[in-house]
C-alpha cells in the first residue's frame, strides 16, 4: 500500500451510519499533523434502506480529486452494496464485511476480514451502533488515528444521549481487533 495515501470506501444501506462512519474516520485522521482528507458520499432517495456509500481519501500530499479509481480498504455492510462497489477494491486490498449481512464475494485477490459488528452491537443493546464497532476495529487494526482522537470525534459527531454507547461500541471493536491480532498495513505514518 502507498505510504502517503489511503483510499477507503464504506458501503451499505441507509440507516447503518455509512456516511457518519466515513466522516468520523476522516475527521479523526486529520486531527493529527500532516494529513489532508476529502470525503464524498452518495445515497438513494429512500430515507432508510436504500443504497448508500461514502468514499474517503487521506494523504500526506495535496489531494487533487475527490474520487479515486480504486480503493485500498472497503467496508461493506450489505451484499447489494458489495455487489455494486466490489470492483473498486484494488487487488491486494482489504475487504471488511459483516458476515451476517455479506454472504459472498467473488474476490480471491483481496484479504477478507469478517467482523460480526451487528451482533456485537446487539449484545451492547442497540444494533444501530454496529458502525461504531467497525470504527473501533479499524482504529486498532490500522493505527491511522489514535483512540483518543476517535473518542473526541465521536463525542462531537453524535447526539449526547448516544455518546456513551457509541464509545462502548468503538472500544469493543478495538478489543476484537486486539484479540484477533488484526493489523492492516495501511498506516500513513508509523509514528502516529
Amino acid at each position: 500500500m502507498s505510504k502517503d495515501t489511503l483510499r477507503v470506501q464504506f458501503c451499505g444501506f441507509g440507516g447503518q451510519g455509512i456516511v457518519l462512519s466515513s466522516q468520523i474516520f476522516g475527521t479523526a485522521s486529520v486531527r493529527g499533523p500532516e494529513l489532508n482528507a476529502v470525503q464524498t458520499q452518495s445515497f438513494g432517495s429512500e430515507a432508510r434502506g436504500g443504497e448508500c456509500q461514502a468514499e474517503l481519501i487521506l494523504s500526506k500530499q495535496t489531494i487533487f480529486s475527490p474520487s479515486a479509481d480504486e480503493v485500498d480498504l472497503m467496508v461493506a455492510l450489505s451484499q447489494p452494496a458489495l455487489n455494486g462497489y466490489e470492483e473498486r477494491l484494488k487487488s491486494g486490498g482489504y475487504l471488511l464485511v459483516d458476515p451476517e449481512l455479506v454472504t459472498s464475494t467473488g474476490r480471491t485477490d483481496v484479504e477478507v476480514i469478517e467482523l460480526e459488528a451487528r451482533k456485537v452491537a446487539g449484545e451492547l443493546g442497540l444494533e444501530l451502533v454496529a458502525n461504531m464497532v467497525v470504527l473501533g476495529f479499524l482504529q486498532e487494526a490500522t493505527g491511522v488515528f489514535s483512540r483518543s482522537d476517535l473518542f473526541v470525534v465521536i463525542e462531537d459527531s453524535v447526539k449526547e444521549k448516544f455518546v456513551k454507547l457509541d464509545v462502548q461500541a468503538a472500544e469493543r471493536g478495538m478489543e476484537i481487533a486486539r484479540e484477533r491480532g488484526i493489523s492492516l498495513e495501511v498506516s500513513l505514518d508509523e509514528n502516529r
